[in-house]
């Protein structure tokens, strides 16, 4: 995965171009900044800074996490020099001077192998505390849009097999779990949880206990 995204990374934002997408991401753009208003926000994944540029100003602060440098180069020069980057892992968090009080990780969540999903939780709100909001944003799977699924492990884990510009082919999991799975999951750590669902697109927010 992280040889993946980091040769990707040039042509990362395409998927945003797709023309039958367009309407879902207006509301999405514009729903987000208001869920981390004036929130410390911990960012994982934050890949280009897709989605940072929407909410960073309406937040009191963001540190964004992500494994390839070369997506975080191209985050760097469209964010505010107040949003700090790190390059590190979703799963190995480095130790903070101090909790947050919000995160957020936009298109993550699908790249997670379902048996690493409560260890990742339980990573990820360590370094929150209590009573932050937890925002994920993700795919629905909707033929047509969305890449087929080429496999499925015994897990229960899909993959599909997607080409880049220079020919290569790379096997990718990408799951597209239901509403009841996502509030499932969160539901040990929450106080409180919400699921949002567009037509190309779905959102778990929830408040940690």
């Amino acid at each position: 995965m992280q040889d993946y995204y980091a040769a990707r990374a040039q042509e990362y934002d395409r998927v945003y171009a797709k023309p039958e997408r367009q309407d879902d991401l207006r509301r999405m753009e514009s729903w987000l900044p208001g869920v981390l208003a004036g929130r410390r926000v911990l960012e994982l994944a934050c890949g280009t800074g897709y989605w940072t540029r929407f909410y960073a100003a309406a937040a009191h602060s963001v540190v964004g996490i992500d494994s390839a440098q070369q997506t975080l180069d191209i985050a760097r020069a469209r964010l505010p020099a107040g949003v700090q980057l790190l390059q590190g892992d979703a799963y190995a968090l480095p130790r903070f001077d101090a909790p947050f009080d919000a995160a957020f990780a936009g298109f993550w969540w699908s790249h997670i192998p379902r048996q690493r999903i409560g260890g990742f939780l339980q990573g990820l709100h360590a370094a929150l505390q209590p009573g932050a909001r937890v925002v994920f944003m993700d795919n629905r799977f909707v033929p047509g849009s969305s890449t087929p699924v080429a496999e499925r492990d015994a897990d229960g884990d899909s993959f599909q097999l997607r080409t880049l510009d220079d020919g290569s082919v790379h096997r990718v999991l990408k799951n597209f779990p239901s509403a009841e799975a996502l509030l499932a999951a969160a539901e040990p750590f929450a106080a409180q949880a919400s699921y949002h669902q567009w037509r190309f697109f779905w959102a778990l927010e929830y408040t940690l206990r």
